[in-house]
């Protein structure tokens, strides 16, 4: 073995640091365990309901169209949530407001927008600031293979400028809006240290991806982060049969979104949001879980001499990636229970090629300076018996699919 990344008493600890009650560093009023149970339901007894309820409304009816006119207006100048009774789906629906609700608190943060997917939530926060006539972006690798693409390509009128963390205050310019990061990063979970990084960005928003970590591992905004994405798609949602974005914020920045996602449709719809916030019912008790056969598979990866590399962060989580010496379209081809698929975060265990499929868009140079190997495999850690997990692992390993 070349050498492991890799830290089991790190993992443990991460977790231990949430106590057995689920309370994190600077913890909300009730354990996030409670705060993943009961946010954005908390009138739901006075309502006489148990189960939130989905609202498939698209549109409201209103006899007082000059009070609706007024409400209208006010969401024009400012981007405040209209009081009173709903407009139109396209400018908020009380199932999605829910969910918004819920992950706020989760996060520790005022606020929450909810989108369609991640793509379409990272689009709005670059319009926000490009809006502003702030259309640098200063950014760390490595990103999730499409957000690198969206802000390489230019495709929103953003110039993007890729730095290691220790060059993002020389990098800063007087037209930079953003700084972008994802610690765990996707897909070789290199982490950063967030606080430092809030630091050199001086008064420019940290954007933090907590995709990988959600806030079960890690609140963002505690280390100075001013936004926070999710691609709710993921753990979030926990399932794989949902997809939506969510960037959690201070109430200022969210005006700003919901503006935007009134204006260009990137909106969530009810189901989705109903369902994101069962999942987050559950999120604390997945992600632990998930994270336990995780770090076990990791050990276990980092003894087997047919592997190279194990990355698993030392914050802990359901990801593991590593780096095998032999082919690893073998290894796609021989699993039989792990489910050789995009995305990550479900229940059960998913495995893909970053190099083939989620970081392909990366150009190739790029992809190898960010730690991109083309033998690098990424594992989402599901719930099944990790013994179970290891044996088809293991038969993957060894298998030859010339043979």
């Amino acid at each position: 073995m070349d050498s492991v990344v890799y830290d089991t008493q790190g993992a443990r600890g991460a977790q231990d640091d949430l106590g057995g009650n689920g309370r994190v560093t600077a913890a909300p009023a009730r354990a996030l365990a409670t705060e993943a149970v009961h946010a954005g339901r908390e009138d739901l007894a006075a309502l006489g309901l148990h189960a939130a309820p989905i609202d498939l409304s698209t549109t409201y009816p209103s006899y007082d169209s000059r009070g609706e006119a007024a409400r209208i207006d006010a969401f024009a100048a400012d981007g405040a949530e209209p009081e009173g009774p709903p407009v139109y789906a396209r400018l908020g629906n009380p199932t999605v407001a829910r969910f918004e609700t819920a992950l706020a608190r989760l996060e520790g943060t005022e606020s929450a927008v909810a989108f369609a997917s991640g793509m379409a939530a990272l689009s709005a926060v670059l319009l926000v600031r490009n809006a502003m006539g702030l259309r640098h972006v200063v950014a760390v690798r490595p990103l999730y293979g499409c957000s690198d693409h969206l802000l390489t390509a230019g495709l929103l009128g953003t110039e993007v400028t890729w730095v290691d963390p220790a060059g993002i205050a020389d990098a800063l310019r007087p037209d930079t809006g953003l700084v972008m990061v994802e610690s765990p990063a996707n897909p070789t979970l290199a982490e950063l240290d967030l606080r430092a990084v809030a630091h050199a960005c001086g008064s420019v928003p940290l954007l933090a991806d907590n995709t990988f970590a959600t806030p079960v591992l890690q609140r963002p905004v505690e280390h100075g982060a001013r936004l926070v994405l999710h691609s709710a798609t993921k753990y979030l949602g926990g399932h794989g049969d949902v997809m939506a974005g969510v960037v959690a914020c201070d109430e200022e920045f969210a005006r700003k979104l919901r503006q935007v996602r009134f204006a260009t449709g990137g909106v969530l719809h009810p189901l989705a949001g109903y369902l994101l916030l069962r999942g987050l019912s559950t999120l604390p008790v997945r992600v632990r879980a998930a994270s336990s056969n995780a770090a076990e598979l990791a050990r276990r990866l980092a003894g087997d001499p047919r592997v190279a590399r194990v990355h698993y962060p030392r914050i802990g989580g359901a990801m593991v990636a590593f780096e095998v010496h032999g082919d690893p379209h073998d290894v796609i081809a021989g699993v039989r229970l792990i489910t050789p698929a995009v995305s990550l975060g479900s229940v059960d265990s998913l495995i893909q090629h970053p190099a083939s499929i989620s970081h392909r868009i990366v150009p190739t140079a790029d992809r190898h300076d960010a730690g991109v190997s083309d033998r690098l495999l990424r594992m989402s850690v599901g719930l099944e018996d990790v013994d179970d997990l290891w044996s088809d692992l293991d038969a993957a390993l060894g298998f030859r699919g010339g043979e």
